[in-house]
């Protein structure tokens, strides 16, 4: 059936007035153009929707039936475009985004204060889950941005790393008064280690890199940083995490240690600090950034968050 808005548009003003002129003056629109157009429509339709005239015009029964789901179809029709036109604006829409823990607490909060005075009609969600579940989250399109470590599998990902980060030793004041304010990973044997659960990246990463010194002795292990912490702060060991982290296990009363090759903290930079030997003070270290599906595009509001972001950690990646 070949009736377009327009047709639709014609119908109502017409419905809504005295006379075809009328009408015709309400759509900017000559009076043969608009009878033209309800003939047509009236024809695809199969009968007369209207009763003419020389002084008015008036609805059929049909017209009359017609009336009210033409006036349904016309407002859905402008309420999607307006809707369309609202999220292109950023005057409206939810952007969902999902983050490591340890990066929404930390980074996360400044960076959505700035997204939210640029764009203060998003609404925002957070899903603060652990680095494999954001991949998830971001392959199966249930967020548009992640903010994670970078995978080992990124086909059908388009990973943009912000800063490398190098892992640090986390233990109660007592435990870390034993290793001289630096660590290595020898020292780290020697200590009882708790440590994230064996699915995690930070995990394996971890016990990777242990291994290679010797064998470590895990005495627990949780799915939780913030249990983590608590089972540090009551001494029963140590662990190596990411000093994305420090921020968070800091406020628990405890110690972050670097290892003795180490760089302080993050580097906000996309050399490359990781290409290191085997040494034993050597860091461990892994970049952070955006993550996106590039199957998927971006939304309006997406592009602004991802465009702020990498923004702001350019303009650091000159202080390496």
């Amino acid at each position: 059936m070949n009736i377009s808005y327009r047709h639709l548009r014609a119908f109502i003003e017409v419905a809504h007035s005295t006379t075809f002129a009328e009408a015709a003056a309400k759509l900017f629109l000559t009076q043969p153009a608009l009878s033209s157009s309800i003939k047509k429509m009236e024809a695809e339709l199969g009968g007369r929707l209207f009763k003419r005239n020389t002084r008015n015009v008036s609805l059929t029964p049909e017209g009359e039936a017609l009336l009210p789901n033409a006036l349904r179809l016309s407002r859905d029709w402008d309420n999607t475009f307006s809707d369309i036109q609202n999220l292109f604006a950023m005057a409206k829409g939810q952007l969902t985004i999902a983050a490591m823990p340890s990066f929404a607490e930390s980074h996360l909060p400044s960076l959505l204060r700035e997204f939210h005075h640029k764009a203060p009609n998003i609404n925002l969600r957070v899903v603060d889950v652990v680095m494999e579940q954001v991949v998830q989250e971001i392959r199966n399109g249930r967020a548009e941005i992640g903010f994670t470590f970078e995978p080992e599998h990124k086909e059908g990902l388009e990973f943009e790393s912000l800063f490398t980060d190098h892992f640090v030793v986390v233990a109660s004041v007592e435990q870390a008064a034993k290793f001289n304010n630096m660590a290595s990973w020898q020292q780290c044997l020697n200590f009882p280690l708790v440590m994230m659960n064996r699915g995690s990246a930070v995990r394996k990463w971890t016990e990777a890199e242990l291994l290679l010194h010797g064998e470590p002795n895990i005495v627990a292990e949780t799915g939780q940083l913030a249990t983590l912490g608590k089972l540090i702060k009551s001494g029963l060991g140590i662990s190596i995490m990411p000093s994305i982290c420090q921020q968070q296990m800091e406020a628990l009363g405890l110690m972050a240690l670097p290892f003795s090759d180490s760089s302080s903290g993050t580097l906000p930079c996309d050399k490359e600090p990781c290409d290191r030997g085997p040494s034993d003070q050597a860091p461990l270290c892994k970049r952070v950034g955006l993550l996106r599906n590039e199957r998927r595009g971006l939304s309006v509001s997406a592009q602004t968050l991802w465009q702020l972001t990498t923004e702001r950690y350019t303009s650091k990646k000159d202080v390496c």
